[in-house]
């Protein structure tokens, strides 16, 4: 349980998404104009991202890695079907992504209509990729840590993009110097919190 926890923090404020390693950037500075729309797409990343890792995990451990489908016989032992990591992760991304596409249409057509393009370009959203890649990279031994790195993932990089929203949306008030309004200060900003979130790197996990 001890262990669970751990990845679960350790994502989101460690190895978050955003701040730690820049996956996501496209969709974190073009939405995050409003706190409304931030928090809508930052739930779908969070349930994409909730959901893919596990199944990209299974994915991985029974049919991808190498000597993975020994449980369809010894005949199936020396099978590597890890070159296909890719384009399976995608797949099994962008039918979530779709399904979101289609839950949040039919219940919230206004964020829908906020949201605009990049509702349907999460399926191309680095860190959602990145979540099962990490998964694999970092070769989880279960399906509860498969799991715990999702969600986690998708919570610090929630928080990421609904902090910068809310701190857009005040500097609409502040006398920001004219050359740096818009993805100027936001780029300054986001180093800024980049920085603040490095000090989570302490925390004895």
């Amino acid at each position: 349980m001890q262990d669970l926890v751990n990845i679960f923090v350790k994502s989101i404020f460690v190895d978050n998404m955003v701040f730690a390693y820049f996956l996501g950037m496209c969709s974190y500075l073009a939405v995050s104009k409003t706190v409304k729309t931030s928090v809508g797409l930052g739930l779908a990343v969070i349930f994409v991202l909730f959901i893919t890792v596990p199944v990209d995990y299974l994915l991985n451990k029974y049919i991808l890695a190498p000597g993975a489908m020994t449980w369809l016989g010894e005949d199936f032992a020396t099978v590597d079907l890890s070159f296909l990591s890719f384009i399976m992760f995608i797949a099994v991304i962008a039918s979530m992504v779709q399904l979101v596409e289609m839950v949040v249409e039919k219940f919230s057509p206004s964020l829908y209509s906020s949201l605009g393009i990049f509702l349907p370009l999460i399926a191309v959203n680095c860190a959602i990729l990145g979540g099962s890649l990490f998964m694999q990279e970092r070769e989880y031994n279960s399906l509860a840590e498969a799991t715990s790195f999702g969600l986690g993932s998708g919570i610090g990089w929630f928080l990421a993009i609904v902090g910068i929203a809310a701190i857009r949306e005040k500097l609409k008030y502040s006398k920001v110097p004219a050359p740096l309004r818009g993805l100027g200060i936001t780029f300054i900003v986001t180093g800024l919190m980049g920085i603040a979130f490095m000090s989570f790197m302490g925390i004895k996990l």
